[in-house]
């Protein structure tokens, strides 16, 4: 057995690992693989030239560059353009993706009585919560009869989001807020025309998917259609 080692690394700025060569100078793929799995070859930079320059590769066997290995790095090379590496990178977006940034909620239905208190204290039931706010109308301090949550955790989002939610008595349902361009700002026209004979409408909610139900805000709290 050779004494003589090459230095290998997966990247150039890493710390590299000895790999043991044969007694013909040459070093097998097979020892390369065993201490970086998939790899299929080896490439190194050119001192003159600063260019990556690949090692011949034939059945197996990796031949030193002008018969010499030098005190070199050499990087390791994998398949389809370091597809080890692409793996990682795609595990990191996925790892990323599972702290997605979390929205403020809508919280439809509130009873008139319920406070941020109130809000916090049923939402905190389902995790920590960052954000609560009862709406309120800014000359009376009245309730709208809506409000918003915002959540730490985006799973604990999705689940609030998945179920509708008894609030001091009342079914209340917990969305994400429609896009002022979503398709359903036809329909919101419409319910905005209509109200407008009974009082100023400041804002109109319509659930997405559709249940049968929306929320008209009027600019005074007062104003409600007494035929309706």
């Amino acid at each position: 057995m050779s004494d003589m080692y090459i230095r290998v690394a997966e990247e150039e700025n890493e710390e590299p690992m000895e790999i043991p060569s044969e007694d013909d100078g040459t070093v097998l793929l097979s020892s390369v693989a065993a201490q970086f799995p998939g790899a299929c070859g080896l490439r190194y930079r050119n001192p003159e030239t600063q260019c990556m320059r690949g090692v011949r590769l034939v059945e197996g066997v990796l031949h030193a560059p002008e018969n010499d290995w030098g005190n070199l790095v050499y990087v390791v090379n994998y398949p389809k353009d370091n597809k080890r590496k692409m793996d990682e990178i795609e595990s990191a977006v996925k790892v990323k993706r599972g702290f997605q940034k979390t929205s403020d909620l809508i919280v439809l239905g509130l009873p008139w009585k319920t406070t941020e208190q109130d809000l916090k204290d049923y939402f905190t039931t389902f995790g920590e919560v960052i954000m609560v706010q009862v709406k309120r109308d800014t000359a009376t301090g009245n309730s709208k009869g809506f409000g918003f949550v915002r959540f730490t955790d985006y799973e604990t989002q999705t689940k609030v989001v998945s179920q509708r939610h008894m609030i001091d008595g009342r079914w209340c349902d917990c969305k994400l807020p429609n896009s002022k361009s979503s398709p359903d700002e036809p329909m919101r026209s419409r319910k905005i025309f209509y109200f407008m004979q009974y009082g100023e409408v400041t804002d109109v909610f319509i659930p997405k998917p559709f249940r049968a139900f929306a929320f008209v805000t009027f600019a005074d709290d007062q104003v409600w259609p007494s035929d309706k």
